[in-house]
């Protein structure tokens, strides 16, 4: 298998606009939606992150700062060829790093309940009930970290 790795997108950059590409084709073309419907203004301040293959783009995922202890994942997709390979697994982790390298502590999420599964194999807890957000089931999920020394 091919050296996956693992870095930030520069919001705005060229990988960023085949960040934006990507999101749309995996996670809204398959739902009869359009990323760019929506009001993307607020990715500025978010962080990108990207799983590569060589220079292709075969995973994203996105935190939203909440408050100073709290990030929340979101957009999170691999592509299709590379999906059962371990790379999402492994790219939870990168993330879970890179948060803790900034002194989060927590990270939430909402993940899809055909997801949710995954999420608890990487260490995530249920909070709550099922609800609905884009249509399909969802829940909401957190996990603690241990934040890294300085």
């Amino acid at each position: 298998m091919q050296e996956i790795t693992f870095k930030q997108i520069e919001y705005g950059s060229e990988t960023y606009k085949e960040e934006l590409q990507f999101r749309n084709r995996v996670l809204r073309i398959p739902l009869g939606m359009s990323l760019f419907d929506e009001n993307l203004e607020k990715e500025a301040t978010e962080i990108h992150l990207g799983a590569f293959s060589e220079y292709r783009l075969i995973g994203v995922l996105i935190l939203s700062e909440l408050n100073k202890t709290e990030v929340k994942m979101r957009q999170v997709a691999i592509d299709d060829g590379w999906r059962n390979k371990g790379i999402g697994s492994q790219f939870i982790k990168f993330s879970e790093n890179f948060c803790a390298q900034k002194f989060y502590t927590t990270i939430l999420l909402h993940a899809r309940k055909t997801a949710v599964h995954f999420y608890e194999k990487c260490g995530y807890q249920v909070q709550g009930d099922a609800f609905l957000e884009i249509n399909i089931p969802h829940f909401k999920m957190y996990k603690s970290i241990k934040q890294q020394t300085k």
